[in-house]
């Protein structure tokens, strides 16, 4: 699980700004406690703040440094591809970013510094016992291993100053390389606006999409039957049902008279040779009659929960972290505390999945928990910064507040700042 996420120097975030996963709150069933970290952990962190306050920066900042593990080796020889702050005034500033996760039981933290023309620092530690120990620290041209990981000795001959050793470590199999990496590159990024950054004249890499941040379809569910459960371990009959059981038991979960998946292949004329293509048709019942229609005649609605299934269910499974960048722009408020739901409650989430999201929905504060919450500031110099609720006027942020009237009545800040007055200058109705 993931325990905490700090990055400095991108964006519109200048200042550091940390999302830490662990409980405040630790006597309920949805904060999941780790006996080596000696913290519970939360599957949910919400985001909340005005227009341009930087909410989407820090889910767009966790998916670029997932998108420099998986590519740093292949595609930095001419240059990082990192966004600096827009408004600062040292171009070299380096960038930051840091990581923890408990992967089986033990902390690894990850540390990252660069500019766009090298890679200041970087280490990978791991806590056996709570105690630390380095994996592999990079200090300009020293580069150090734990004693007796020989399996890592050929990285050093393969670093460059543009260059994540924790890219080139990746490929050995050391189980403390590749379980951090595989936990960081099994998360998935949704809704973030494609972005691919100039560098030297260039364009950089798409963040996000495709690659690190792979979404497993939620047609393949549909179209492998006899896999096997999800969930073999589980006491839960529910849970042990196969995946394509699940992924319509989530479909038909928000009630929306679907009743089954049609997926078949269709021959469409070509003008110099026929071609089949994929059909997907979503079978609903009404009054007595089963009736399929196309998929792309159903609402946005209908095929955004459609597709939000298969990332829902890979989460799941593995036991990862799922971003999700303005979750209300793609779901009904409905829908989106189901989501919640599915996420906190122990018998639907046994492996600790997470998911990390952003929002304008106030109405979604009444599902969360104090500790769940964060808020975005734009300052006056456009930096972004990022506070926990809980924080938020110490203890007066009552476990039982109620969250979103006191958010609607500005407690908490984070709220768009509106002033109509120059545009009713503008539009000749004051002078």
């Amino acid at each position: 699980m993931l325990i905490r996420f700090e990055v400095s120097n991108y964006r519109s975030i200048s200042a550091p700004a940390e999302l830490s996963m662990v409980a405040i709150d630790r006597d309920r069933p949805e904060a999941r406690f780790q006996p080596l970290l000696g913290e519970s952990l939360l599957p949910i962190a919400a985001i909340f703040g005005a227009n341009a306050s930087g909410k989407s920066n820090l889910i767009s900042a966790y998916t670029w440094l997932q998108e420099a593990i998986f590519s740093s080796l292949r595609e930095w020889d001419d240059g990082i591809p990192i966004e600096p702050f827009a408004f600062g005034n040292n171009p070299e500033k380096p960038s930051e970013f840091s990581v923890e996760y408990m992967i089986n039981g033990v902390r690894f933290e990850y540390v990252l510094e660069l500019n766009s023309e090298k890679v200041i620092y970087e280490a990978l530690f791991h806590y056996p016992e709570k105690k630390r120990r380095r994996v592999f620290e990079r200090d300009g041209d020293d580069f150090k291993l734990q004693r007796g990981l020989g399996t890592l000795s050929g990285t050093r001959e393969l670093l460059t100053d543009r260059t994540l050793a924790v890219s080139i470590a990746r490929r050995s199999d050391e189980p403390l390389v590749t379980g951090f990496v595989n936990k960081v590159l099994r998360s998935q990024t949704l809704g973030l606006t494609p972005h691919r950054p100039r560098i030297l004249g260039g364009w950089g890499t798409r963040l996000g999409y495709g690659r690190a941040a792979r979404q497993r379809s939620t047609i393949r569910y549909f179209e492998e039957p006899d896999q096997p459960s999800l969930f073999e371990g589980s006491n839960d009959p529910d849970l042990r049902n196969t995946p394509r059981e699940q992924a319509l038991a989530l479909l038909r979960l928000a009630d929306l008279g679907i009743d089954d998946v049609m997926i078949d292949e269709v021959a469409y004329p070509d003008a110099r040779e026929p071609r089949n293509q994929r059909r997907v048709r979503l079978v609903h019942q009404t009054a007595g009659a089963r009736t399929p229609l196309d998929f792309a005649v159903e609402s946005e609605g209908t095929r955004t929960w459609f597709n939000l299934i298969g990332p829902v269910l890979t989460a799941l499974r593995y036991g990862s972290l799922l971003l999700f960048d303005e979750l209300d722009a793609s779901l009904h408020p409905t829908l989106s505390a189901q989501l919640i739901q599915l996420f906190h409650d122990p018998v639907t989430n046994p492996l600790g999945s997470q998911i990390v999201f952003t929002s304008h929905d106030t109405s979604l504060l009444n599902h969360l928990n104090r500790d769940e919450v964060w808020l975005t500031n734009k300052n006056a110099d456009g930096s972004t910064t990022l506070g926990a609720l809980a924080d938020f006027a110490g203890e007066r942020v009552r476990k039982s507040q109620n969250l979103e009237n006191a958010y609607l009545h500005g407690r908490f800040g984070a709220l768009p700042q509106v002033d109509q007055t120059e545009l009713l200058r503008a539009l000749g109705l004051i002078g």
